[in-house]
């Protein structure tokens, strides 16, 4: 199996600080500038898992990059260079403290509690007769919360500015930018045959105002479907043919994994992180249109030090 990048450890002039996400990490330069690696681990029910995945970190690296400068005219976003293929450098901005989660069809998560009788979800009321998969009317947003550790939870935009965990002024933006970032994204997706079936955006503040932040319609934070078949399967109450994360959840589900208290992450084989890892490479060419170039993998760690500390120069 090809190496892979599962840490960091890196030590760069002016290094204020060292965070590792899920998958990320994350290094503050100066107070300021963010240098994000995105390494190879993968995650799913808020757990990462044993096995990183190879290109993983390159494919989601450059999918967001790719996003982030095709709607940069739209909506303000941190992003100031990629100088390695797995590595970002942007803006520090005061992040929210909410997930800007928008669904443009009824399926995973959002089915999975509207079959169990759910009929309002973030606030949002849901009609009855729905069916897996189906398309809303209007797209819906349902917000969550970011949980420093275990699962982000829902919540609805009157709780959030309630609570204040966001003002109203700055919340109105983060709606606003939420439904042209992911019009823009259905758009671009349609020109691929694929259909985006919904997503997650995080926005922050630079200099009080509100901006995009972290990744964007990559297979981690957004669900594909393929446009081609999805009527007739629809139809036929059959699974949607998809790019996405969902066949990791699905294969961890009809393994006895969902992230509860007691079980066990199943044997991830090299045979299962090469073909998930297949997968990622397949979105990335759909969502893209472009080629997939595998960079050197020899010495990652070595690689992405040296493309960072010229970066910084």
């Amino acid at each position: 199996m090809q190496s892979t990048l599962t840490s960091t450890e890196f030590n760069f002039p002016g290094q204020q600080s060292l965070y590792h996400g899920k998958v990320r990490d994350v290094y503050d330069i100066n107070g300021d500038t963010l240098v994000m690696v995105a390494t190879d681990r993968i995650s799913a029910f808020d757990v990462v898992l044993p096995k990183g995945i190879p290109f993983k970190g390159q494919v989601l690296n450059q999918i967001a990059a790719y996003f982030l400068d095709a709607t940069a005219d739209a909506v303000p976003n941190w992003k100031l260079a990629t100088p390695d293929p797995m590595v970002t450098i942007g803006h520090k901005c005061e992040g929210f403290r909410v997930e800007m989660i928008i669904r443009g069809y009824l399926t995973g998560s959002a089915w999975r509690e509207y079959k169990a009788g759910a009929r309002s979800l973030c606030g949002v009321p849901l009609p009855d007769g729905m069916r897996e998969n189906q398309k809303f009317d209007t797209p819906i947003i349902t917000p969550t919360t970011k949980a420093e550790a275990g699962h982000d939870e829902n919540i609805s935009r009157d709780e959030i500015i309630a609570q204040g965990i966001v003002s109203r002024e700055h919340y109105e933006v983060m709606e606003q930018y939420t439904r042209r970032l992911f019009e823009i994204g259905t758009r671009m997706a349609a020109e691929k045959g694929l259909i985006l079936v919904d997503t997650k955006y995080e926005f922050g503040l630079l200099d009080g105002k509100v901006i995009l932040i972290d990744e964007i319609h990559t297979p981690d934070s957004s669900r594909y479907f393929y446009a081609d078949g999805y009527q007739q399967r629809f139809e036929a109450g059959e699974p949607q043919r998809q790019l996405s994360k969902e066949f990791v959840r699905q294969w961890l589900i009809e393994n006895g994994f969902m992230g509860r208290p007691g079980e066990v992450v199943p044997e991830m084989t090299d045979d299962i992180c090469n073909s998930i890892s297949q997968r990622y490479i397949e979105l990335y060419e759909h969502v893209t249109g472009q080629k997939f170039v595998p960079a050197d993998s020899s010495d990652l760690a070595a690689r992405i030090e040296r493309n960072i500390a010229a970066a910084l120069k």
